[in-house]
């Protein structure tokens, strides 16, 4: 507990003049994290499912994406084959969080294997099944969402013969499981995690500056190193390559695709520049996912050109109107198509593509488009809206901008909080593209 409360008021000071926690400090507070979730939300989340027993099954180097989650701080992957059993009855108020393996699984996963009664782990584990008798085995295997398909066919081939005619048939996926496991996040996650996004917003209005930016020089390569070596000088990580690119007044029709895979490398930043960056870290085994612009100024420019502003107050628009879809049950092709018509009806050119943050960067839950997939995503997108979830709100708006004579596409993404009642940005959201000065420090 005292990690816990370290890292809040660590945090509380401003990003200028606080660090990082340590390894050691970070592994504290992950292990803290993860005892609340397993005692405290786990429980309620199999009770919702109608799934008594859970079972997950890894082995080392190819884990599954949900057992890894439940691994503790010091573990960097599964050791050998690694069996975790959570069974919970209600009625008998009996919940267990069992490791069928040679030691526990850090402090909340006890080892249950007796390994003089069972030298054979699969034994070991039907035992532990047999003697508990549950009414559904939920194994992790989906369709629709890699991060619940994590079972693999070996492991499923073998526990399927060793469980039994009878047992058998009380497997089920445990998909809604444990795509609830991933998207739910806590009262605790959610004290720290406004911390990583303001960072994440801090590091992009630093390196969308003269400190880091001189016309003519710096290219956008240059952006997208500092940034890579920025994170590690802080002792974060990155989920993704970060990626910089520029929309300008030239004879070339921006195509907002390109900015996913075929992107112009090395480009000279230049005065005129209209600059985006997409950026996320990693940290307490939480993700941030965050797109916004700068504006370099031109020579005797001090402001803005007006029709960026407009852009801009078109891209707020789109995010306004769909945040204002949100609705607990509802789907995300739902969404997406309600977002999308009233966008349109109001004179916008929208592509909408938000999806789920948490314990991965695309994390699972209820997916809100894909840019080559507007008109919605069949499997995830059908998925509905659950509280204590957090989006990633990544869109795009096209503006005529006359100058120019072309349009410019206004690419945002910043993270919210849906607590089922409301959404809000976690630390707020850009409103006004960033101005860069000519020359450097």
């Amino acid at each position: 507990m005292k990690s816990f409360f370290l890292i809040v008021l660590f945090f509380s000071c401003l990003y200028s003049k606080a660090q990082v926690l340590s390894p050691r400090e970070q592994s504290e507070v992950i292990d803290e994290l993860l005892a609340d979730r397993v005692n405290n939300l786990l429980p309620t989340l199999m009770e919702k499912a109608g799934i008594d027993m859970w079972v997950l099954i890894s082995r080392e180097y190819n884990e599954d994406p949900v057992l890894k989650t439940f691994l503790p701080s010091t573990w960097l992957s599964a050791r050998r084959r690694t069996m975790i059993v959570f069974y919970n009855d209600p009625a008998k108020k009996q919940y267990e969080k069992l490791a069928i393996a040679r030691y526990n699984v850090g402090e909340t996963i006890k080892a249950a294997w007796d390994m003089q009664k069972f030298p054979d782990q699969w034994d070991a584990l039907v035992d532990i099944i047999n003697a508990r008798n549950p009414k559904k085995i939920g194994i992790n295997m989906s369709a629709n969402f890699g991060h619940a398909d994590g079972m693999v066919y070996t492991e499923y081939k073998e526990f399927m013969e060793k469980i039994g005619a009878a047992n058998q048939k009380k497997v089920v996926s445990a998909e809604k499981l444990a795509v609830n496991w991933l998207e739910t996040r806590t009262e605790r996650e959610m004290m720290i995690y406004p911390q990583l996004v303001q960072i994440t917003h801090d590091i992009i209005r630093e390196a969308f500056s003269d400190k880091v930016i001189t016309p003519g020089i710096t290219t956008t390569d240059d952006v997208v190193w500092w940034f890579r070596k920025k994170f590690r000088e802080l002792g974060l990580d990155t989920w993704f390559h970060p990626s910089v690119d520029i929309q300008r007044q030239d004879s070339a029709n921006f195509d907002h695709l390109r900015s996913f895979a075929n992107r112009p490398k090395d480009q000279v930043i230049m005065p005129g520049d209209l600059l985006h960056c997409d950026v996320g870290i990693s940290y307490l085994r939480l993700n941030t996912d965050v797109q916004e612009h700068a504006y370099m100024l031109k020579p005797g420019e001090n402001e803005l050109p007006a029709s960026l502003k407009k852009a801009m107050d078109n891209g707020n628009r789109l995010q306004d109107i769909l945040i204002s879809k949100f609705r607990n049950g509802t789907t995300g092709n739902k969404m997406l198509a309600e977002a999308l018509a009233q966008a349109k009806s109001e004179g916008l050119v929208p592509s909408i593509y938000t999806h789920p943050l948490g314990f991965h960067g695309h994390a699972a839950g209820t997916t809100i488009g894909m840019w080559d997939k507007q008109g919605g995503v069949p499997g995830d997108g059908d998925y509905p809206l659950l509280p204590n979830a957090v989006f990633s709100i990544e869109l795009n708006a096209a503006t005529d901008m006359p100058e120019w004579r072309k349009s410019v596409r206004i690419m945002l993404e910043e993270d919210g909080y849906w607590d089922g009642k409301q959404f809000r940005y976690i630390n707020g959201r850009q409103k006004e593209i960033f101005l860069i000065p000519g020359g450097k420090r």
